[in-house]
């Protein structure tokens, strides 16, 4: 019966200090996490956007679609409204979610996609990362006229072979984003800092 208690008071040390050590180093890292994670943010929204002046990360409109809230965030150079970008998220991806960082420009093209994070499998799904293979076939493509779903569903955008279902999951999230932004192009544009 002693062993036994002592086996309990030991381990529960154990288990206390190790709990210990691990709140410490998670309120260490926690702020540099913060600070890489929101410089990778900032610096995909400016490889989506236009050119600009001004710095889009603080000049953020919010959008409610269907219940869920969008952050777009607008590109102006002079003043002048020269396009938006946002964030969007599929959890349609063969390894889950993919999160990808949109840019749109005010004549109503697709400026460049950035994928954020995925957890596809690499060198088949995570091609959708690669910007020869997969990402340049949004760019430069008109919102209203481009057909948004992959070729093997009838649309314009080429899959990746052995990937369709990241590609169909990437583009999907794409038209999802559009199709809010189109309709709050007018608010985007016409909003001030």
């Amino acid at each position: 019966m002693m062993e036994s208690l002592k086996l309990v008071i030991v381990l529960t040390l154990i288990c206390s200090v190790a709990g210990a050590l691990l709140a410490v180093v998670h309120d260490v890292t926690a702020a540099p996490i913060e600070a890489a994670d929101a410089k990778e943010k900032g610096d995909a929204i400016m490889q989506v956007l236009p050119e600009c002046d001004n710095n889009p990360s603080e000049d953020v409109v919010s959008v409610n679609a269907d219940g869920e809230t969008w952050t777009f965030y607008v590109a102006r150079k002079a003043g002048a409204f020269v396009g938006a970008a946002f964030e969007t998220v599929s959890n349609q991806g063969y390894g889950g979610d993919i999160a990808i960082m949109v840019g749109v420009s005010a004549k109503g093209t697709v400026q460049a996609i950035q994928v954020l994070s995925h957890k596809e499998t690499p060198g088949l799904g995570a091609w959708i990362e690669d910007e020869e293979k997969f990402r340049s076939k949004f760019a430069g493509r008109s919102i209203v006229d481009t057909q948004w779903a992959v070729a093997k569903d009838g649309g314009d955008i080429d899959q990746i072979t052995a990937a369709t279902i990241s590609s169909r999951a990437v583009t999907q999230a794409v038209k999802a984003g559009l199709d809010v932004c189109t309709a709050n192009m007018t608010a985007l544009a016409g909003n001030q800092p």
